[in-house]
């Protein structure tokens, strides 16, 4: 198999680990491990203490099975699958679910691995463009017309990165009936759910909205906690499931145990978890609304309703993004993420609002544009 270069990840091999300020992270303030820690119940503490670093179950710890199924309304624990992250689930569904000659529709601008490693199986991709002027929102009657006899896949990502959008309910559902009228799968790409702005707009879950759908969930967005590298798909699907799992049996085979572990503490106490994922989002967002109004003259953007990323766009005359990101970066060590990175024309940049430093970057930003945006 030849994939294509991940543009996003090569961007961000350069850049990551040098830059002063991540303006473009896609998640949010990693959580300190001896908080993490300082939340675990008694099992918990005990499963930590007395760990033993050998191999892992293939599947999954049963408890940590256990705990990402109640996330869900009808999932049991031996519906869900683990992987080192959301990456490898998705390698190993696209692997599995489609080969040469299947067809899939794919939203986009989005997350590369969603549509490229099936391209590189020889699948045919058709790409559900999101638009600004449309809010970013889902256009369910291109979808209709995108669909052919070959369609195996919708895969959709909700809440979205880059754009911070979120369908609303009566969308999600002509979604999940469009997919069931066509007999096709449903990737529903959920690792921003939980970070809704108002949990009134939360949707249910794809692997909960239809048996023939996937959810993918990790604990690096909305759980900050990147460094676990623990993502899973959760499904009613138990056949697919299986052929997941043996192909993964060829990439990490199972998961860290320390990770495990930790994974289970963070679900547990999900609530404080995730309410403080959202207090960084809320007051972070608070000063965009301020800056895109101050600079509504020079920036514009759809404000998201869910996540930690928003799709802004740069529209002074004359400067490219790419350009002005990369003068940035240099004079003021703010890292942003051009849509190019995407393969996106225009001028889109995606901006992160989950780290706790962001007062600051804005600020650097803020003096940058003055002397370069008149």
């Amino acid at each position: 198999m030849r994939i294509a270069d991940f543009a996003l990840e090569r961007y961000f091999a350069r850049w990551e680990f040098t830059a002063r300020y991540l303006l473009c992270a896609s998640d949010v303030q990693a959580f300190p491990m001896a908080e993490l820690l300082a939340l675990a119940d008694q099992e918990g503490r005990d499963l930590w203490d007395q760990l033993r670093l050998g191999y892992t179950e293939s599947s999954g710890h049963p408890l940590l099975r256990r705990e990402i199924a109640s996330l869900y309304e009808t999932i049991e624990p031996d519906e869900v699958l683990t992987f080192a992250g959301a990456e490898e689930a998705i390698f190993c569904l696209m692997n599995v679910g489609l080969g040469p000659g299947d067809h899939a529709v794919v939203t986009w601008p989005g997350y590369q691995s969603l549509y490229e490693i099936a391209r590189a199986n020889g699948a045919v991709i058709t790409l559900h463009e999101l638009r600004e002027s449309d809010g970013w929102a889902l256009d369910l009657d291109l979808l209709r017309r995108q669909l052919t006899p070959a369609t195996r896949w919708i895969v959709v990502n909700v809440p979205h990165n880059p754009t911070g959008m979120l369908s609303d309910r009566a969308t999600f559902d002509e979604l999940v009936a469009i997919a069931d009228e066509a007999g096709t799968s449903l990737l529903v790409d959920e690792v921003y759910r939980g970070l809704e702005f108002d949990e009134v707009d939360r949707l249910p879950a794809g692997a909960d909205a239809l048996a023939r759908a996937l959810s993918l969930g990790v604990m690096s967005k909305s759980f900050a906690l990147a460094g676990l590298r623990i993502g899973w798909l959760a499904s009613h699907d138990r056949d697919l499931l299986k052929r997941i799992a043996a192909f993964k049996d060829y990439t990490t085979i199972c998961s860290s145990a320390p990770a495990e572990i930790l994974s289970i503490i963070a679900l547990r106490a999900r609530g404080h978890v995730l309410g403080r994922s959202r207090a960084i989002v809320a007051d972070n967002l608070e000063r965009l609304d301020e800056f895109f109004d101050d600079w509504a003259d020079r920036f514009s953007w759809v404000r998201p309703r869910a996540g930690s990323i928003g799709f802004p766009r740069l529209t002074v005359p004359g400067v490219r993004i790419d350009d002005w990101a990369a003068r940035l970066v240099e004079a003021e060590g703010v890292l942003l993420l051009p849509g190019s990175q995407f393969g996106h024309p225009g001028n889109h940049f995606r901006l992160g609002f989950g780290r706790t430093d962001l007062p600051d970057a804005l600020s650097h930003l803020e003096t940058f544009a003055a002397r370069t945006l008149r």
